[in-house]
């Protein structure tokens, strides 16, 4: 009996082997094979030499004063316009909020959907104390070495800059897009773009303009980020989480700190128990979704166990789980994430307070809402202690398709003009200006195609921000790419002269 126990056991662990390896090996690669793009010269110098004129403009924006740095925005305008003639000759300008930019390009085909390219001009300021450890001062606009440095290279006027040289380029050429092309250049991205994306967006609203697609920043193409993967990586944000912070406020005993009241009376403690149970306890992590589909598409591009395990997530996934959420990257992309980031309580070191309050920010997955987290947050904080949701709150969007044939499109550019490197979709984990653009189409993509090491993450937003010149011409091939087969005319296009 025993023996046949035994027997039966190694049959099913066979049988359980035979089938994991079959599913390892029938899930080939979802690489799409795309004819490299034909060579398109770009004039390296020229490109990044206007990025660094563009740098140079002082164009920090602030949520609570709409005016600052006006005139640094307005000369970043009448820069924008000197060095691209042709894309201010043939394209439409608006400013909206103030400072903010809406270009039209109109298409040859008025029945045709209309696409936007997103980018933003503002930046965050430089952190008080770190001006000295920039390399070269953060707005000189220094190129040296084959990098323009300073801020808001690589967020985001990099992009600004390349999408408008490939426009130029184009026109040069005499192209002429099949749908209405936007270019949108929100001034306060930073802030949350309520005086620039935005209103933009419901402008397009208003107007009944219907987008096949929005491609915004978020995520770019990693180099060395993603363990088991020997290529490139782009990973292009086909959702984004919603955002959420709230105001916990805890009442207590106060008085004089030499006869302080039991344990758990206090304003303090109160506060101070319920962070630590909003910590400890937070929404739960799951291996689904847009996480799930990301890691199935990397799958068969590891070797080793990584590539079994992730091959099959319905038997291991238990194992990779508590692997993914030990990382705080990883578990962004598993769970809503719950970040405890003010604390405020007392003035006097023997005076026991009467009031305490906490700010907690949570970046929301999608299929949750800013109404189940508060729900949560409410469950958890314990009596004495008032939940009050700060403004600025946003649900997270909803999922774009990687079946739609947007997003296969810009599949196809990403792998014709960077044949070396890997496309997988994945959840943005920040906040974008695309957020506002959600009513005018499903298909909303935040991604740009700057190549990011581990060693440059620290460098947004903070010091020494920089991108190469060689990845800044990468940026235009790519727009430049994009447009053509957006319009579905990349085979008869010509390189510029």
């Amino acid at each position: 009996m025993i023996k046949r126990v035994l027997l039966g056991l190694l049959a099913l662990v066979l049988l359980l082997v035979a089938v994991v390896a079959a599913n390892t090996l029938r899930q080939g690669s979802r690489q799409i094979a795309v004819p490299p793009a034909p060579p398109l010269a770009v004039d390296e110098k020229s490109v990044a030499d206007k990025l660094v004129g563009a740098v140079r403009f002082r164009t920090i924006s602030s949520l609570t004063e709409p005016e600052a740095n006006a005139d640094e925005f307005r000369k970043l305008h009448a820069y924008l316009e000197q060095r691209f003639p042709k894309v201010h000759a043939a394209l439409k300008r608006e400013v909206v909020g103030g400072y903010s930019l809406l270009y039209t390009w109109p298409g040859t085909d008025p029945a045709a959907k209309a696409i936007a390219l997103l980018a933003h001009h503002d930046v965050v300021p430089i952190e008080p104390g770190t001006e000295g450890k920039w390399t070269f001062p953060p707005f000189a606009g220094e190129l040296r070495d084959g990098h323009v440095w300073g801020r808001g290279t690589w967020d985001d006027k990099g992009n600004l800059i390349a999408q408008m040289e490939a426009v130029e380029m184009l026109l040069a050429s005499g192209f002429k897009p099949r749908q209405t092309v936007y270019l949108i250049s929100g001034a306060d991205e930073e802030v949350n773009g309520l005086r620039g994306a935005k209103p933009i967006a419901a402008l397009l609203q208003s107007r009944k303009v219907q987008l096949d697609f929005v491609i915004d920043e978020g995520l770019f193409i990693s180099q060395g980020l993603f363990p088991g993967l020997d290529k490139p990586l782009a990973i292009v944000g086909i959702a984004q989480k919603g955002y959420l912070s709230a105001t916990l406020t805890a009442s207590g005993v106060a008085g004089h700190s030499s006869a302080p009241p039991p344990p758990g009376n206090t304003a303090i403690s109160r506060i101070s128990a319920a962070l630590r149970r909003l910590d400890e306890q937070q929404l739960p992590a799951a291996l689904k979704g847009v996480a799930r589909e990301m890691f199935e598409t990397l799958a068969p591009e590891m070797g080793g166990f990584q590539r079994v395990a992730l091959s099959n997530l319905w038997l291991f996934g238990p194992l990779v789980q508590p692997q993914l959420e030990k990382s705080g990257g990883t578990n962004a992309m598993l769970r809503t994430t719950t970040a405890l980031t003010i604390v405020n309580a007392g003035n006097k070191d023997n005076v026991i307070p009467g009031q305490a309050q906490a700010v907690v920010n949570f970046r929301i997955m999608p299929g949750e809402t800013r109404e189940t987290v508060l729900a949560h947050v409410r469950s958890k904080v314990g009596e004495g202690v008032e939940v009050t949701e700060l403004p600025g709150a946003i649900d997270p969007t909803g999922v774009a398709p990687t079946s739609a044939a947007p997003y296969q499109m810009l599949n196809r550019t990403l792998r014709a003009v960077f044949p070396d490197v890997l496309v997988s979709p994945a959840l943005y984990v920040a906040g974008s200006d695309s957020q506002y653009f959600t009513g005018l189409t499903d298909n909303i993509y935040r991604f740009s195609p700057v190549r990011v090491t581990p060693q440059d993450l620290p460098r947004l937003h903070g010091t020494d921000e920089r991108i190469s010149t060689a990845n800044l011409a990468e940026l235009v091939r790519f727009y430049h790419q994009l447009l053509q087969n957006a319009s579905g005319t990349a085979s008869t296009a010509a390189p510029a002269p």
